[in-house]
């Protein structure tokens, strides 16, 4: 993994930024998100700038109550400490900063787009979907258009799309450069929610940005290609300009494949249980993530410096 040019990234990155650590209880933290850990609280600090802890759990079929305790744990252990959405709020009930308690607002932001007739009702499964577009394993599926024109009805017991008309988008992420992407191309309408009423990840971040001010969005690069579409439907939400990106390197394992929940790739609670310290977890995410030649113990207030280096 070639270094990252630190210095450089001052220039791109906003002052005094509003960012998110954003994970999703569907599993245990293993080391990929204590990497994106290291770069949001490390570059907020830096930048003088503050952190909002979300929960996504949108995914209700995977999300789990116990996953989101043991998550706000770990968090704890690492000594990740939010400036929004700290863990006893979460820990104590109802929070704007838990996807599951703001369904309402994610309403109120779909009524707004049919009201302007951008969205159409869908009764595609994602099987037919596959079928139709001919999907291949481990690619993204363009959805072909087959519910743009039915006139379906948007509401309970259907999915929702975005219309997506063909169109570039254009942004420069922080650490790659210009990037240039067609949503269309990429995606077609793009799924709001499905058909069992979940909102979907791509338009349930977008709000969620939106109502929280956030200006600095920090994650994996596997999820560069959301970016074009999320920044169009920001703007059809009313945002005059999106959040700057900043997409870091994965950690892969040894074949290449990016750590996952579900496989257990290095748990933070496993790294815990083995006696290993939270300093050493985050020396160790820090040189997986490209900042240090050579993994060493950090604490939290150690991570500014590694995005202050002359």
């Amino acid at each position: 993994m070639p270094p990252i040019d630190v210095p450089a990234l001052a220039e791109r990155l906003p002052d005094r930024p509003l960012t998110r650590f954003a994970p999703s209880p569907t599993g245990h933290l293993h080391l990929g998100h204590v990497v994106n850990a290291v770069y949001v609280w490390g570059l907020a600090r830096a930048l003088g700038g503050r952190v909002l802890l979300r929960l996504e759990d949108h995914d209700r079929t995977r999300c789990r109550p116990e996953y989101e305790r043991a998550l706000l744990d770990d968090l704890d252990w690492l000594g990740f400490e939010p400036d929004l959405g700290p863990a006893e709020e979460l820990r104590r009930g109802r929070s704007p900063y838990r996807q599951s308690d703001c369904g309402a607002i994610y309403q109120e932001q779909l009524d707004r787009l049919a009201a302007a007739g951008l969205v159409f009702g869908c009764d595609c499964s994602r099987r037919e979907v596959d079928a139709e577009a001919g999907g291949a394993a481990n690619r993204e599926t363009r959805y072909p258009g087959r519910c743009r024109d039915r006139g379906l009805p948007v509401g309970a017991g259907g999915g929702v799309r975005l219309r997506m008309d063909a169109g570039e988008e254009c942004f420069i992420d922080a650490l790659l450069g210009e990037r240039r992407q067609d949503p269309s191309a990429q995606c077609g309408d793009l799924l709001l929610r499905d058909r069992l009423g979940n909102w979907t990840y791509q338009f349930a971040v977008v709000v969620d940005d939106l109502r929280h001010g956030v200006d600095l969005v920090i994650r994996g690069e596997d999820l560069l290609p959301s970016t074009g579409r999320q920044l169009l439907l920001a703007r059809l939400l009313g945002r005059d300009r999106g959040p700057v990106s900043l997409h870091h390197p994965l950690v892969r394992k040894p074949d290449g494949a990016k750590l996952s929940k579900a496989a257990g790739d290095a748990g933070v609670r496993e790294l815990r249980g083995a006696g290993v310290t939270a300093a050493e977890v985050l020396g160790r995410a820090a040189c997986m993530g490209g900042l240090l030649d050579h993994p060493r113990p950090l604490a939290v207030t150690d991570l500014t410096g590694l995005f202050l280096r002359p």
